[in-house]
């Protein structure tokens, strides 16, 4: 491809609404452009390396028995009702009506209308296992788009669906998901970590993510490699800790704490350590407000404590109003002493002693309190985040986090969807049977951002190799001026193209230094430059995009590059 004719065009200045590396160089190297908020239009040489992702997806599926079809992505509101998620989704559901005044949606998923397809067409269990797949165009009305294409409301996403007859076939079915997945990114060049997760608003008995490794990740991730143990921190267990609670040395008292809301302002008032208060998190409740407590330098999960009974789903934090009518105190001053609603406690408060808490009295904190003496031993859950150095569930390690960026996530449904929307076969008895049902999906417009947040520089994007737009990107020095030059020049790019490299010509009638700094903006792997001088010297200045430096190469070495 010459560059003449590709109509490329790059930023030289960072875009002010781009606020994480992937989107400003997906728009400075020209990958996309924004139509309106979470919306993307994907540029010729950005629409080059979102193929490659498709393809090597479209591959491994393919090679792990599935079968694709394409759904519609608008779909009858009726099928949503029939299982349930009409009124459950909430917002992200894009609704609208057709002119008979009938409701659908814009698909965010496909399960309704797979099992749809699956109670049509499949009617014995000598059908079974199947799995259909599609890459098709979601939407999901996000209430904030941000990152570019790492959360748009429109993106490109490849769902894949199991069927079998019972778990144990949908056990091999996911088994045979979680090796296709792994080959995937494999073979994208991602550094990546599977995660126990939790299956949300999907549903199922079990789930896991992919996630590729980024600094920049919305998601945290705890792992421990000499225990094989890797979880997104939403559902990594924590656990009481061992040891005994040490002796009191305090006497409880109560202290004037004005204004001091925040366990910051508390602690440096105090002069005490975080890890040594409380903090009482006064929740909605499916009968009244409830009471969460944990060591004040720990943070809530929201996951694990909306699953806590008599708390409301979703985790809703409880209003001014209903936190002074409940504790007596405006927020920040909320305790567990003498608190009249249901209150649990994490496990990490087991061990505290001295601690400071808060007296249910507007500018008013108890310290010096301890378990037994002055409030009774509580039975604990596990409701916080874990932290770095907490022991793993086998207890064989401790755990470190990292962030990353989930592209993939795969569900054992059981019968969620095949259940309600009465999916069976016969069975090799002849009586009908609730198919047992997996979900598969992966952002393919997502890894895309994700494999730039892992592999960048300075100066742009450092593709790996199978996702590059083009393998090697050509630069003729003084093309227009120098007959030698253009002559070897196309005889390269002809011979280059015919050994099936795709190569990027840069023909432009420009100065060598921007040619140099589109070419690491775009982040073609292999660099080849000719000049009259390298030319004299029967030499190629090669560089490939990790490099550092260039080098001068005799031909054949320079091209032997290009294989590896």
């Amino acid at each position: 491809m010459r560059f003449s004719q590709f109509g490329l065009t790059t930023l030289k200045e960072v875009p002010a609404d781009a606020e994480i590396v992937s989107h400003q160089l997906m728009l400075r190297a020209g990958l996309i452009r924004r139509l309106a908020s979470g919306l993307f239009t994907w540029m010729p040489i950005g629409l080059r390396v979102l193929r490659k992702v498709e393809n090597v997806v479209r591959e491994e599926m393919d090679r792990a028995g599935a079968l694709e079809l394409l759904m519609p992505a608008v779909q009858p509101a009726e099928l949503w009702q029939e299982s349930g998620r009409w009124d459950e989704y909430g917002p992200l559901l894009l609704r609208m009506q057709d002119r008979g005044q009938r409701d659908y949606c814009f698909g965010p998923t496909h399960e309704e209308v797979i099992t749809d397809i699956a109670r049509r067409e499949l009617r014995s269990y000598k059908q079974l296992p199947v799995n259909y797949y599609q890459i098709q165009t979601k939407f999901r009305d996000e209430i904030r788009p941000r990152f570019g294409v790492m959360r748009s409301r429109e993106f490109i996403m490849k769902d894949a669906y199991s069927f079998d007859l019972d778990q144990d076939g949908l056990e091999a079915s996911y088994q045979k998901m979680h090796a296709a997945y792994t080959a995937i990114f494999e073979r994208l060049g991602l550094e990546f970590r599977v995660v126990d997760a939790d299956s949300g608003e999907i549903g199922g008995s079990r789930s896991q993510e992919f996630h590729v490794l980024a600094d920049s990740g919305e998601d945290a991730i705890a792992y421990c490699d000499a225990d094989n143990y890797a979880s997104n921190i939403e559902t990594a267990a924590t656990f009481v800790p061992a040891g005994d609670r040490p002796a009191a040395a305090e006497t409880m008292e109560k202290v004037a704490t004005p204004g001091m809301r925040t366990i910051v302002e508390l602690c440096n008032f105090l002069d005490v350590a975080p890890q040594s208060t409380l903090k009482t998190l006064i929740v909605d409740g499916t009968d009244g407000p409830v009471a969460l407590v944990l060591r004040g330098d720990h943070e809530l999960n929201s996951v694990k404590a909306q699953k806590i009974h008599g708390v409301a789903s979703p985790l809703t934090m409880a209003s001014p109003e209903t936190i002074i009518k409940a504790t007596g105190s405006p927020p920040g001053f909320a305790g567990p002493i003498e608190l009249d609603m249901p209150v649990y406690y994490d496990h990490a408060t087991a061990l505290m002693s001295d601690f400071v808490c808060g007296a249910n009295e507007t500018d008013m904190h108890y310290r010096g309190v301890n378990w037994d003496r002055d409030i009774a031993v509580p039975e604990t859950v596990d409701l916080r985040n874990v932290i770095a150095g907490d022991p793993t569930p086998g207890g064989d390690g401790t755990l470190s986090i990292a962030r990353g960026i989930e592209v993939g996530h795969i569900f054992q449904l059981g019968d969620k969807y095949s259940e309600s929307m009465g999916a069976t076969v016969q069975d090799p008895d002849g009586k009908n049977r609730v198919m047992a049902m997996g979900c598969y999906g992966i952002g393919i417009t997502r890894i895309v951002g994700a494999a730039i947040e892992q592999n960048h520089d300075e100066s742009g994007i450092i593709w790996p190799g199978s996702l590059a737009p083009f393998d090697v990107v050509l630069v003729p020095i003084n093309l227009q001026r120098s007959e030698t030059v253009r002559a070897a020049a196309e005889v390269l790019y002809e011979e280059l193209t015919d050994a099936g490299y795709d190569v990027l010509f840069d023909d432009r009638d420009a100065r060598p230094g921007v040619k140099f700094a589109d070419a690491e903006l775009i982040g073609i792997p292999h660099r080849l430059v000719i000049s009259e001088r390298s030319l004299a010297a029967g030499e190629l200045e090669y560089r490939h995009r990790r490099d550092n430096e260039s080098r001068n190469l005799k031909r054949e070495e320079a091209l032997k590059l290009l294989e590896e």
